[in-house]
């Protein structure tokens, strides 16, 4: 068990949150559900908390209620290794509900949200070329899902 990992509060939505997010992410798994007992806050027998894991991180999402909600004050930075796992989690993640935002951001259909960034992107941000660097920058202020082909050319001054 890992010594801190990420509790996600939903009002009603926990269980189907976690079977997209371990749909989507390599190394997935759903650990346990716990269910409300009798004379709980919760209905009896409804799902409490799902334990899950996403590419080997640990999570559990809680049906609390209405009471809390996300924002973006809070994200979940997605590291991909090519242009196929930033399209593939992006098309997920925004599927059936989920926004669009500016520069990788995404908020899925339950309001969480996501950054999805191709490690390319911090190779070409990190160029001691400034102009190389504040080109990729420029690029990236105009995407909405990352695309790396767009990212190398502005790095390319093409």
């Amino acid at each position: 068990m890992q010594k801190i990992s990420p509790m996600l509060w939903f009002d009603t939505q926990a269980e189907q949150a976690a079977n997209l997010y371990t749909s989507l992410f390599k190394n997935s798994k759903f650990n346990h559900v716990a269910r409300y007992p009798e004379n709980s806050p919760g209905q009896a027998g409804a799902v409490m908390t799902v334990s899950f894991e996403l590419d080997g991180q640990e999570f559990t999402a809680l049906n609390g209620g209405p009471i809390f909600k996300f924002t973006e004050a809070v994200s979940f930075v997605v590291h991909c290794q090519d242009q196929a796992e930033v399209d593939k989690l992006w098309f997920g993640l925004i599927a059936d509900g989920g926004e669009e935002s500016q520069c990788g951001w995404l908020k899925d259909k339950f309001g969480v949200s996501w950054q999805i960034v191709p490690d390319a992107l911090m190779q070409l941000m990190s160029s001691p070329d400034k102009e190389k660097s504040d080109r990729v920058y420029q690029a990236m202020l105009k995407m909405k899902k990352l695309d790396i082909e767009g990212l190398q050319k502005a790095y390319a001054g093409v």
